[in-house]
């Protein structure tokens, strides 16, 4: 019968844009394609629908740097839907992910754990430098291991019908660790790279045509589920591909910057600004649908980065320069400013005051507990959390201004295996691979032009040692040095071992 019903679904489902009605069809269809979420000891009971509880639709955008949005201050791209957004919402100035990369910071978000806690540090499955001067630690698994209590688990839990559409990378049906596997009722995720041509890249399949867009089918998902579960709680991810590489846009928009004068600054890439525009679609879409229904007075909307701005690959294969995250300094990979200071936006009419923005120091580890708050819920037993829930920030109490947040990305990408502390205004950055430190105060020096390290060495001293505390209490694995060190052929990339 399931084999029955996810046949019907994927045929329905290449109708839901020409008729929206089928997407409440499909989404109550696609329910039975999904793999039964395996048992975890100590589960409770759900608890039943609750009134009153915010719905919550959590956009969650792919290498969107903090810069690229016109709300941060650039000047090129077009925004007109997120800039609704931080209009009517909440603007964080100094938001973080907990990794410069995706599946690290990925993991933190479902899990409520700082990578190094989780054990998935880098992407999956990783790079590798075979003869660099350190031998990199790798992912513990390369996927989210059954064992951990995801948010999707927690906030099933709460009563609320819970929905992922779109990139996930953490985890596959060849290892059983798919959203559906962990907590999501209705769920498809991405198998393969691109934008276009997804036939063969969504997992269950889905029907679509060559030239449907991923955000756009992402999208059209995430509209039926919020239509077919409007009278009770709904918990949703749109995991948005875009803007990650390889860059691809419809034909139109990247016309449209083709044509578009460009800043005398700034890297103004036609096709970047396009898949931007697309995203801000998706969250026009979102925004309106949400009005349709009758839902926007209770749905709580947060839009969201999973690293920094991609300037160039890592391997510099290809030469194409991206974007920039200027004033921040550095990219995607690495643990500057540009790697992991992320855009946030949260609009929440009644509760957060429209037009607002916020200093607070937050971190995607915070999503957790943030969600389970806002379901009046209490998080779960057995699991180790290190964030600490927003929701008193919303409401709008004042941050705590030297809370310290933690980073750990100890492998090669775009920069050297590092670590990272900021509390209050303050940084410090301990590079691996030399053991040297920087210090910086973003309060002054949002662009970490001026090490600070010789000028405070008690400051520096301090942080230095609240970082290794840190790292000891996660288990946070180091990187050890390589016997097969080569001067000569360090910058090569090898294949990953656990892809021999």
């Amino acid at each position: 019968m399931k084999t029955i019903l996810c046949l019907y679904a994927f045929v329905c489902a290449r109708l839901v844009r020409a008729i929206p009605i089928l997407g409440v069809v499909l989404v109550t269809l696609a329910v039975g394609c999904n793999t039964a979420t395996p048992d975890k000891t100590e589960t409770p009971e759900p608890r039943p629908p609750n009134a009153g509880r915010p719905n919550i639709v959590f956009i969650f955008i792919d290498d969107l740097g903090w810069a690229d949005l016109p709300v941060y201050g650039n000047a090129f791209h077009e925004t007109p839907n997120i800039d609704r957004l931080a209009a009517q919402g909440l603007r964080f100035t100094d938001a973080y992910a907990a990794a410069p990369i995706c599946s690290a910071t990925r993991a933190s978000v479902q899990s409520g754990q700082y990578p190094a806690r989780v054990g998935v540090i880098d992407f999956i499955p990783g790079h590798w430098r075979p003869y660099e001067r350190l031998t990199v630690p790798k992912n513990r698994t390369q996927y989210l291991p059954l064992e951990v209590v995801t948010v999707g688990e927690a906030m099933k839990m709460q009563g609320y019908a819970t929905g992922y559409f779109g990139k996930w990378h953490l985890g596959s049906s060849r290892t059983g660790t798919t959203p559906a596997a962990q907590g999501y009722d209705v769920s498809f995720y991405q198998t393969g790279r691109g934008h276009f041509d997804l036939a063969e890249k969504l997992t269950p399949p889905q029907g679509v045509a060559p030239d449907d867009y991923f955000a756009e089918v992402i999208t059209d998902h995430g509209l039926a589920f919020m239509e077919a579960h409007r009278d009770q709680p709904f918990f949703l991810t749109l995991s948005h591909y875009a803007v990650h590489i390889p860059l691809e846009a419809r034909q139109a928009l990247i016309e449209k910057y083709e044509n578009k004068e460009k800043p005398a600054e700034g890297i103004n890439h036609p096709v970047y600004a396009a898949m931007i525009e697309h995203v801000d679609e998706s969250v026009g879409r979102v925004l309106d649908t949400l009005d349709e229904l009758g839902l926007s007075q209770n749905t709580l909307v947060m839009f969201y980065s999973d690293n920094g701005g991609l300037s160039e690959r890592y391997d510099k294969a290809d030469g194409v320069v991206v974007t920039t995250n200027a004033p921040l300094r550095d990219e995607k990979g690495s643990p500057y400013e540009g790697g992991i200071r992320e855009p946030l936006l949260v609009r929440w009419p009644g509760v957060v005051a429209p037009g607002t923005t916020s200093d607070a120091l937050v971190t995607s580890v915070d999503l957790f507990p943030t969600f389970v708050d806002l379901a009046g819920g209490t998080m779960p037993d057995g699991q180790t959390f290190d964030g600490i829930s927003m929701a008193p920030v919303l409401r709008g109490a004042a941050p705590d201004a030297e809370r310290a947040l933690f980073f750990h990305y100890p492998v090669y990408h775009h920069s050297v295996p590092a670590g990272a502390i900021r509390q209050g205004d303050f940084k410090l950055i301990e590079f691996f691979d030399d053991g040297h430190t920087e210090l910086y105060n973003l309060r002054e020096d949002i662009g970490e032009a001026h090490d600070l390290a010789a000028d405070l060495p008690e400051k520096t001293a301090a942080m230095q040692t609240l970082l290794a505390e840190w790292r000891e209490q996660v288990g946070a694995a180091m990187p050890v040095a390589n016997p097969d060190f080569d001067e000569a052929r360090r910058s090569e990339w090898g294949r990953h071992p656990d892809l021999q």
